[in-house]
């Protein structure tokens, strides 16, 4: 029996979808879904198994015009992704066609290895009438020559499963990477602190999510088969840990509550959740906190 397995890197502008895409190809809430940009930091993968097919997701951070060195790292990692994966799909918005963002990923594209097999994913063509979708589709490849182009809505499922059964079909003939039942690398502790951060970012607004990040402190079993998971999220500001505790607690409470409830769903027991705020004016410049989402603080350099 062949098997085959390999990497497949998801690339785009923050918000395409590709969190939603990955989650939706793997069957299980691995790369935290926000509706503000910019959520995905580290590269989180998730495994799917499609026939004698072993998929694995590299969920990048979206491409965007870096600004600061968290900003620069974020993209150096997407791009990283892009090209120690396999395979390459690039994914646009429908509605949002061809914008400045897409433009400079296409360039970058063009700067990648020959031979890399890269596939078009157009999300959320609910959004708009076919006549455009073809422009946009003959827009594209000729902008890019690539391999195959797929209509999808990676929210209501559209389209997903042409685009996994041919990702399937093209990866090399690996043995398989990963056990059967992991759904994703990263360590547990990690994807604890994604979905608290996830939680925070739902709840607050403006700026607040990116002057923030959240770290697994201690994660202690217990002889009931629950966890005790202590966090610490790191604000920048004095004034942002206010925000974040709120009247009388109210918003770490509701944070935590969502969070916790989240935890122990995908963990399948109870969980006890304890949250501190914390703040550290220079988190955004010390190299442990890239450490821990995975990032390369190196690429941070201007």
């Amino acid at each position: 029996m062949t098997t085959r397995a390999g990497f497949i890197a998801l690339i785009g502008e923050p918000n395409a979808g590709k969190s939603t895409l990955t989650n939706r190809m793997v069957g299980a809430k691995v790369s935290i879904v926000t509706h503000k940009v910019q959520t995905t930091r580290a590269r989180i993968r998730g495994v799917a198994i499609e026939g004698e097919s072993q998929l694995v997701f590299v969920d990048t951070p979206g491409l965007f015009q870096p600004k600061r060195r968290l900003d620069r790292a974020m993209v150096a990692a997407a791009w990283g992704g892009a090209a120690d994966a396999d395979l390459v799909v690039l994914l646009i918005e429908a509605h949002r066609g061809i914008s400045e963002g897409v433009k400079r990923i296409l360039e970058g594209l063009h700067e990648m290895p020959k031979g890399r097999k890269i596939a078009l994913a157009i999300n959320k063509i609910d959004k708009v009438q076919p006549d455009k979708l073809l422009s946009l589709t003959e827009q594209m490849n000729e902008a890019f020559p690539f391999v195959k182009t797929f209509m999808i809505s990676a929210e209501k499922g559209r389209g997903v499963q042409d685009l996994r059964a041919w990702l399937a079909a093209e990866l090399p003939e690996e043995p398989w990477l990963y056990p059967e039942d992991q759904i994703a690398d990263l360590p547990l502790r990690m994807i604890a602190a994604e979905i608290t951060r996830e939680k925070l970012t739902l709840r607050l607004h403006q700026e607040l999510p990116y002057q923030l990040t959240v770290e697994t402190e201690s994660w202690e079993e217990r002889k009931d088969g629950s966890a005790r998971i202590d966090q610490i999220v790191y604000v920048a500001r004095d004034g942002h840990k206010g925000i974040i505790l709120g009247n009388k607690g109210e918003t770490i409470k509701a944070i935590s509550k969502a969070a916790r409830e989240e935890l122990a769903e995908f963990l399948g027991r109870k969980i006890h959740l304890f949250l501190q705020v914390k703040v550290r004016a220079n988190w955004l410049e010390e190299k442990e906190r890239y450490s821990e989402m995975g990032l390369d603080f190196r690429d941070g350099n201007a």
